[in-house]
Order: structure tokens, then sequence, then C-alpha cells
């Protein structure tokens, strides 16, 4: 089946990448998109196809590649789930370093905090909150990353906003491998490590228990359900110029 979709051809292609082999190869950046995410990125494909990698973090946008376009992938998410775990296991056992941009300052710095506290021997060089006051503070902070240069950079501010840093930091020389991480950071601190619970990631109704714990979700998740499908259909069959 014939590709309409620049980002559904690179979620494909990020596939064959595997669980974890992608995190030993340097010099490369990686994004994952969900079914609201999806759409922000549908505006801003040329940030998005200079990805080396986009996963698909959702169970729903992973079922719409299948039914849409006839492929199947993995749902991975960087947070405890999946890769978020996996980057604090192989730096605890291979001393390999972590720096973390995300969320505000009390949140990263509580996140980190119960990092350490489960995986004592976790390497986490730095950290800092994901909000600039102007282009010059992340310039700053981008040659301050590529001095330090950590093993892996994790970036959460938000879909667009951490791709666009993501991809500062790399133009600027980084040469670790860079993921986003969207609201992990935020999620982290304002439980215990594991913010899903075990029924809930086993099932694949993690947005059901997220809207319970955090009701301003709701409506986001009410655009993933309706708005998502119709674009994403149009995207694969509508008319394109």
């Amino acid at each position: 089946m014939t590709m309409k979709s620049l980002l559904v051809e690179k979620i494909v292609e990020t596939e064959i990448l595997g669980d974890r082999g992608f995190l030993d190869v340097k010099g490369r950046i990686y994004t994952f998109l969900n079914p609201v995410s999806y759409l922000q990125a549908m505006a801003h494909q040329e940030l998005f196809s200079g990805f080396d990698g986009i996963f698909a973090d959702g169970s729903l946008l992973v079922a719409a590649i299948r039914v849409v376009y006839g492929k199947r992938v993995t749902r991975r998410s960087c947070d405890m789930t999946s890769i978020g775990r996996q980057l604090l296991e192989i730096s605890s056992q291979t001393g390999r370093s972590i720096y973390y941009v995300a969320s505000n300052q009390d949140e990263v710095e509580e996140s980190v905090a119960m990092f350490k506290q489960s995986f004592p021997n976790v390497q986490i060089i730095g950290f800092r909150n994901g909000y600039f006051a102007n282009e010059k503070e992340m310039d700053v902070e981008a040659q301050h990353i590529v001095q330090l240069n950590p093993d892996y950079l994790v970036v959460g501010m938000g879909a667009v906003k951490q791709e666009e840093f993501l991809m500062r930091v790399k133009n600027a020389g980084y040469h670790g491998v860079g993921l986003t991480c969207g609201g992990f950071i935020h999620q982290t601190a304002h439980k215990d490590i594991d913010y899903y619970p075990k029924w809930a990631d086993r099932f694949n109704v993690r947005f059901l228990y997220r809207m319970w714990k955090e009701p301003y979700t709701i409506r986001r998740y009410l655009k993933a359900t309706f708005l998502f499908p119709c674009c994403f259909i149009w995207e694969r069959f509508g008319f394109h110029d």
C-alpha cells in the first residue's frame, strides 16, 4: 500500500530498529507520536521528517496504522512502561549518562530524585526545567548540553516545542542519543515512579486511567477519539495536490 503520509512512513521505517538497539547508536534523535501530537505533527512535517526515527505512542495510533495502512508497528513510549525505564536500566548497568530537560523545576527535581532512589547506580549528570525565556537562553542551554555530552538527552516540553529544541541541540553539535518524552516527568513527579498501574498498561487502557487521574486531559482524549480518525483517514485517502 503506497504511503501518503511522511509521518506514517517514518514510523514504519523506525519499527525495524527494535526495542533498544537504537539506543546504542549515537548521533541520532527520536520522537514519539500519539493521536493528539500526530495532529500537531501534520502541520510541522518538515521538522518531524528531520528526526532519525518516530515511534507510535498509543494503542489508537498503532491500530490506525494497522487498519488504514496495513502495517504493524509496536507501541513504544518514553515512560516507565517502555523506553523511559530502559534508559534508566541501561544507565544503571553500563554507566551511560542521562540529562533531562523537562517540565517545571520542582517536577524535574522530584522525578530525578525518584529515579536515583529506584536506580541507585543511574548516572544522571544534569537536569533543568523545559521553560525558556527566549531563543538566546535555548542556544546557551544547547551549547551547555553539547559540551557536557551526555549519552542520552531526554526532552519533555510538549509536542513541537520539544522536537524543535532537540533539533536545535543536534544542530549545535550534540553526538549522543536524543529522545522526547512528552509528559513523562510531569506524571512521575505526581505519583510514584510507576504512573500507570499494571492493569492499565496490560489492557492498553492507560488513557482511561489518565482521564480519571488528570481530568483536564479528557478534552485532549476526546480530540484523539473523534478528530484524529477523521484526519488520519483523510490524509490516507483524501485528495492531495
